[in-house]
């Protein structure tokens, strides 16, 4: 049995606000790294195995095993290549404009956000046969 909580993300925003010239690692203002948390994580692995002896130096083993035992989904949100989350925490700035001047006003909530994208493999079964001679 393995039980997790949930992976620890970032808020990031779109762009690059701060002017550093890096525009992959900009996090939401006001927020710390890693203040939020993905779904969680649970599943059950199962291994049986019988080995059968004939005469002294022959053996027959049988393995059967489950991942994933009980066929829980496991969301996830997936990530992009470069480790960052590809749009499920990525804030995008909108700005006010007070008196012909456009002032960076706040960033707006993405519709998906933190709603997992992706999802851990379902169960799997497999069987072995081996013989040793």
């Amino acid at each position: 049995m393995n039980y997790g909580t949930g992976r620890p993300y970032n808020a990031t925003v779109a762009g690059d606000p701060n002017q550093d010239g890096n525009s992959l690692n900009d996090r939401l203002p006001g927020y710390i790294r890693n203040a939020f948390t993905g779904p969680d994580y649970a599943t059950a692995d199962v291994r049986l195995t019988r080995t059968i002896r004939f005469r002294e130096r022959y053996k027959l083993n049988f393995v059967a095993e489950s991942f994933n035992l009980f066929n829980r989904e496991n969301k996830r949100l997936a990530l992009t290549s470069n480790g960052m989350i590809a749009s499920a925490s990525t804030f995008v700035q909108n700005s006010v404009t007070a008196k012909a001047a456009e002032y960076p006003g706040y960033y707006a909530l993405p519709g998906n956000f933190m709603k997992p994208n992706a999802a851990y493999a379902p169960r799997q079964i497999q069987l072995a046969l081996k013989f040793i001679f």
